[in-house]
C-alpha cells in the first residue's frame, strides 16, 4: 500500500468523548480516496460512489499522528475500487497501528457529472 495523505488530530478535531470525531475521519479518508482515485484515473474528475463499513478499532488523541495508505483493488470501465486504512503513528517508537479501514469506489465523470470511461495514463 502507498501513503496518500498524513494528518494530525487538533482539538477542533475532537468530540464530546475526546476522541476523532468519526465524522472527520470519514472526511480524512475520501479525501485521500479522492486522491488515489485522481492518480490512478490520471484525471481529477472523480466522485465518491460509496464507501462500506468502517470499524473504528482505535480511538484517536489530539496530537496523534494519522497517516492514510490506500491500494488500487480493482479497475473498471468507468469506475475504481480502492482499499484504505487509517494507522496511528508512534514517532517515538517508529510504529503504526490500524485506527479504521474500508472499501471506497470511485467514479470518473464528464463535464455533465455523468460517467465516463477510464483512459490509460
Amino acid at each position: 500500500m502507498e501513503l496518500i495523505s498524513t494528518k494530525i488530530c487538533k482539538t477542533g478535531d475532537i468530540g464530546v468523548n475526546n476522541n476523532l470525531f468519526g465524522g472527520i475521519m470519514l472526511a480524512w479518508l475520501d479525501e485521500a480516496g479522492g486522491i488515489l482515485a485522481s492518480t490512478a484515473c490520471c484525471n481529477n474528475n472523480v466522485i465518491t460512489l460509496k464507501m462500506d463499513e468502517v470499524l473504528f478499532k482505535h480511538p484517536v488523541k489530539v496530537k496523534e499522528l494519522i497517516r492514510i495508505y490506500g491500494q488500487v483493488e480493482k479497475m473498471g470501465s468507468t469506475s475504481v475500487s480502492l482499499y484504505l486504512e487509517a494507522r496511528r503513528a508512534d514517532l517515538a517508537n517508529q510504529s503504526e497501528e490500524v485506527v479504521c479501514s474500508t472499501k471506497m469506489v470511485f467514479v470518473r465523470i464528464n463535464a455533465q457529472g455523468r460517467p465516463e470511461p477510464i483512459s490509460s495514463c
